[in-house]
């Protein structure tokens, strides 16, 4: 299928062709008929993505200062390879679409095949001939209300929230400032309300099609002396910024313009350093509108399906979707008399080439077949060549930023491995996968991985509530499978994996890195030969993950689940014995600041203290070995020193926490060249120990 898509790193556009998508749990398959283009939104991104690296940096300082701690975390050659993986990937253009659903997922109601769908959702409703949407960001088209008119939806969410946050009543007076597209639908959705409204814009023929929209009044200059006249000197008892710029001119215009008490709400992107007299002697009410309305940026509402009780959340983002369509169904707003441009998609490059050149537009309108594509889920880019003696075949089930920026640069490192197929939940990862890393197919469906005899190992890096089951499935097909840690979130998939692992042929292993880490290595040397156990602390500056992050919600299975387990695998190495007992408890509203303490079938001890409550600045891992007189310290993988006697040994050098080590392992074990990089029964051990200190916690 053909998908925009923008190259984040380079600004480059295209027009790509890409599996298609699957209707996941709670989202539709949907084939679009026609897509907005927002060009003020969406210029803002192409003109960011074409930006040089200083100039992203000027306009995203949060990424900035999230990177810089990181490097102090990680180290700097790390970071910059996630940053540079990141910048790479390509991202898709478009939030608002119309279409017909051709796919119902799992735990989707109230839709059927067939049905005509209105849908939203950067990331989601895309510039594409196929899309898989949320079900709670999608919504039914009325009768009487075309394609075209239906691809408005999501703008017309974002007008009618902002004129929700302002609570008009019937007759009042309101200045709407900037007449874009949201500025134009706001100043009907008022008009549909009954309220008296002025535009304001300072292009002429904006201000012309808002007169001819119903705006009682519409000026592109002199607005204070407009208000003045249209309000009788009382000043507005409303003003809507629709605008967009990064000045702060427009929001304390708004305040000279307001009433006594009146309501000023923010709608568009403009700058916010406010002149604090009018807004301190009129007492006005300053509201920011939130996108769509409530349940925007809430990922279990978007992402995971849970609706708000009208009863208590009367307008969600789907509900205002629902609304503003019913006032299309009724021609109260007529979104078509905005639409300036309409291309076919096979010629949307130049429908953005319109929106870059300068020249006049408004809602620009893309077209798609009538005829929805079959949807194709894998992609060649290349015939198999013929496999060679001793060549591994590889394929990847996901490929986020860890699995480009770490995983398959070593996997790729080893000479006689072949990257055979990618699949990713979505065709433009997928595809841009194939494309610039060499896989000679890209999918959507993990499962034709999964059963293709030509494939011989897996590497899984999904998120981590599909690793056991993927894990399972892949050694039940007779797959060699390398897993990213963690190998399961609950006892239950853990005791699946386990049997399918024992009765299977391939090997498994786990993305357990540190114990392959050559200063990690060295450290279980110094501490032979022993004859006593250990007692051992791994200490963890972890940082802060928010609390809306996959990694802290059900997919993810939180932070000691997916992280702790590696701390757990270290010592268990280090020791050389299972893990037998875990205690564990959190700092209070801390779930991911904890304290465990674990022991050993040997006797050994270990402590791990993982913190997310640190200073970044902070090198991220210590550990430290007490042995029968000898103590062996190891800061953050580059410097180990080992003391004994009263004499102090250092080792100093690159931080290597053993990634490509354990790769190659992986892949030699494969070729029967020696034994599971892991053994099974320490891949188990560490997992059940990893659940024991999470229930400890919970419990």
């Amino acid at each position: 299928m053909k998908q925009i898509r923008q190259n984040y790193r380079s600004g480059e556009l295209a027009l790509a062709e890409v599996p298609a998508p699957r209707a996941g749990a709670g989202a539709l398959l949907v084939a679009t008929r026609v897509s907005l283009i927002s060009s003020g939104t969406e210029r803002q991104t192409i003109e960011l993505a074409k930006a040089s690296l200083a100039g992203k940096a000027m306009a995203r300082p949060d990424l900035v200062r999230r990177v810089i701690r990181n490097i102090r975390r990680d180290g700097l050659a790390p970071t910059v390879e996630k940053v540079f993986a990141k910048l790479d990937t390509p991202i898709p253009l478009g939030y608002s679409i119309a279409g017909e659903a051709l796919e119902i997922g799992r735990h989707v109601e109230n839709f059927r095949v067939g049905d005509r769908v209105a849908c939203a959702g950067a990331g989601f409703a895309n510039h594409a001939e196929i899309d898989a949407i949320p079900k709670n960001l999608v919504v039914r088209v009325p009768d009487g209300v075309d394609d075209e008119e239906a691809s408005f939806v999501t703008l017309g969410a974002i007008a009618l929230q902002g004129v929700r946050q302002a609570q008009p009543t019937l007759g009042e007076c309101f200045v709407v400032m900037g007449l874009g597209l949201i500025g134009l639908l706001t100043v009907q959705l008022l008009k549909a309300n009954g309220c008296r409204v002025l535009g304001y814009d300072p292009d002429a023929s904006r201000v012309a099609l808002a007169r001819e929209l119903g705006a009682d009044l519409a000026v592109g200059e002199g607005l204070l002396e407009a208000t003045k006249a249209f309000t009788r000197g009382h000043g507005a008892d409303g003003v809507i910024l629709a605008a967009s710029t990064k000045s702060s001119e427009p929001l304390n215009i708004a305040a000279e313009i307001s009433r006594m008490k009146g309501r000023i709400v923010v709608v568009g992107l403009v700058g916010m350093t406010i002149d604090r007299e009018p807004f301190y002697k009129r007492e006005l009410d300053l509201r920011l509108s939130m996108s769509y309305g409530p349940g925007r940026h809430d990922p279990g509402y978007e992402f995971e399906g849970h609706d708000y009780p009208l009863a208590h959340v009367r307008w969600t983002e789907q509900r205002n979707m629902e609304a503003f369509l019913a006032l299309v169904a009724e021609r109260k707003v007529t979104p078509k008399a905005l639409v300036t441009h309409r291309f076919p998609i096979a010629e949307a490059l130049a429908a953005y080439a319109l929106m870059q050149s300068g020249a006049p537009h408004l809602a620009i309108t893309l077209h798609y077949p009538r005829e929805a594509p079959e949807p194709t889920r894998m992609v060649r880019s290349a015939p198999a060549p013929q496999r060679r003696d001793g060549e591994a075949t590889l394929g990847f089930i996901g490929f986020g930023n860890y699995a480009k920026s770490v995983l398959l640069p070593a996997f790729s490192a080893i000479d006689g491995v072949r990257l055979a197929a990618v699949a990713t939940s979505t065709g433009l990862s997928a595809g841009h996968a194939a494309e610039k890393h060499g896989f000679a197919a890209a999918t959507t469906d993990a499962d034709a991985l999964i059963d293709d005899a030509e494939i011989d190992a897996l590497v899984i890096a999904t998120r981590h509530d599909t690793h056991a089951d993927y894990a399972r499935r892949a050694l039940i097909a007779g797959k060699h499978v390398f897993v990213e840690k963690p190998l399961a979130l609950t006892r239950e998939e853990l005791r699946d994996v386990a049997v399918a692992a024992e009765a299977a042929p391939g090997v498994l292993t786990v993305g357990f890195n540190r114990r392959f880490a050559p200063l990690l290595i060295e450290a279980k040397r110094a501490l032979e030969p022993r004859s006593g156990p250990l007692v051992m602390l791994y200490r963890v500056n972890a940082g802060e993950i928010p609390a809306e992050s996959w990694i802290q919600r059900g997919e993810g299975g939180g932070r000691i689940i997916g992280e702790v387990c590696h701390f757990v695998d270290a010592l268990t190495y280090l020791c050389g014995a299972l893990p037998i007992e875990a205690q564990a408890t959190a700092a209070r509203d801390h779930d991911d600041a904890v304290s465990a303490l674990l022991r050993f079938a040997d006797g050994s001890t270990g402590a791990i203290v993982y913190s997310s409550l640190g200073d970044p600045a902070v090198p991220k891992e210590r550990i430290e070995i007490f042995a029968a007189g000898r103590v062996v310290q190891l800061d953050d993988f580059t410097r180990l020193d080992i003391t004994r006697g009263g004499r102090r040994r250092r080792v100093k050098a690159a931080q290597d926490k053993g990634q490509r080590a354990l790769a190659r392992a992986f892949i030699e074990a494969t070729r029967g060249r020696g034994a599971p990089p892991i053994p099974l029964a320490e891949l188990i051990a560490v997992s059940e120990a990893t659940l024991a200190i999470e229930e400890a916690v919970r419990e």
